[in-house]
């Protein structure tokens, strides 16, 4: 296990607890902007089976949650309309925050405690699965991180990146980066043996889409691969509202099952999903430490959680992972 999830990891390291404060406050500026344009958000079907029957699971800065009758997805509707999507992520101070403070703060420790193990386990399937490693496209390239990694064992790396600081620390790695977003590609990025999408698909108005056009830019027996939060996920299922991976960006939050079920309706063979989290358990032991979890009547859970957790902490998040309980998901599929 400890190959699938490489070392334990903090959320701190990802965020640097001085550059915390700040950024949480360009993010309260972002959704107080949302909702002074909630005219404009609209509803929509399940985004996994399109089903339009389910159950409200939760408020979140006054935006609602759905649980799907039929697949279980989670997702917000009303949502943001594309257009209010598009203004949102091009205009955010969050975005611009992370990309010119907290990504180069945390740069060495995401390089090497997250991607290169992602790079490593890209690698891994291309092997088990018999694919070249000749070409590589990365959606949603963010920093340019994984991209420039990839350069080290793809023949050729593009990274699409349509967030305008993002795109440009791409370019600064010597990255070719298409500032668009997929579905505005056209004929300029060719085929690819892998196409990779790190934590994106959650972000979509659509994601149906994405997947449609993903199809189109992989070679016939090449690999999508992608991560996502995990809306079945142990620190989603216990925090509800309060979970971190629910958030105003996060509009689709697809379980395994419903994730696999949206991908196959597109033309795709699923292979393999797996959760390899790694902070689920330190999620929901600091909500508990901030009183917004009680543990007073679970024993077990106090016990791993609170009372024992700096020797059980980590061996329970493992177990989380292996089991498929975690709430960071992981899907490989196959273009037929």
């Amino acid at each position: 296990m400890s190959d699938v999830l490489g070392e334990s990891l903090s959320e701190q390291e990802l965020c640097p607890e001085n550059l915390l404060a700040q950024q949480e406050a360009a993010f309260a500026r972002d959704i107080e902007k949302l909702k002074r344009r909630r005219d404009e958000f609209v509803e929509v079907p399940c985004p996994a089976c399109s089903g339009n029957s389910g159950t409200k699971a939760f408020e979140k800065y006054s935006f609602s949650y759905i649980t799907c009758s039929t697949c279980r997805t989670l997702y917000m509707s009303p949502r943001p309309s594309p257009a209010l999507m598009a203004d949102y992520y091009q205009e955010s101070e969050n975005y611009q925050f992370w990309a010119k403070h907290i990504f180069p703060a945390s740069e060495e420790v995401r390089r090497e405690k997250i991607h290169r193990l992602w790079l490593q386990r890209v690698q891994g399937y291309c092997l088990r699965y018999n694919v070249e490693q000749s070409k590589l496209i990365e959606v949603g390239a963010g920093f340019g991180t994984f991209s420039s990694l990839a350069t080290e064992v793809f023949a050729e790396v593009i990274a699409i990146e349509p967030t305008p600081d993002l795109a440009e620390n791409c370019r600064r790695r010597s990255i070719m980066v298409i500032e668009k977003k997929i579905e505005d590609i056209t004929d300029e990025v060719g085929h690819a043996d892998v196409l990779v999408s790190f934590e994106v698909i959650e972000h979509l108005f659509e994601p149906k889409q994405f997947i449609e056009k993903s199809v189109g830019l992989i070679k016939s027996g090449g690999l999508l691969v992608l991560s996502c939060p995990n809306g079945q996920g142990f620190d989603i299922s216990l925090l509800g509202a309060n979970a971190l991976a629910v958030d105003a960006e996060h509009v689709n939050l697809f379980n395994p099952a419903s994730l696999s079920r949206l991908v196959e309706s597109c033309g795709f063979e699923v292979l393999e999903v797996n959760t390899p989290g790694r902070l689920d358990a330190e999620f929901v032991h600091e909500a508990i430490k901030k009183k917004e979890y009680d543990v007073s009547q679970q024993p077990f859970l106090k016990k791993v959680l609170l009372d024992e957790w700096e020797s059980l902490g980590w061996p329970f998040q493992q177990f989380l992972a292996e089991q498929g309980l975690s709430s960071h998901m992981w899907l490989v599929a196959r273009k037929k």
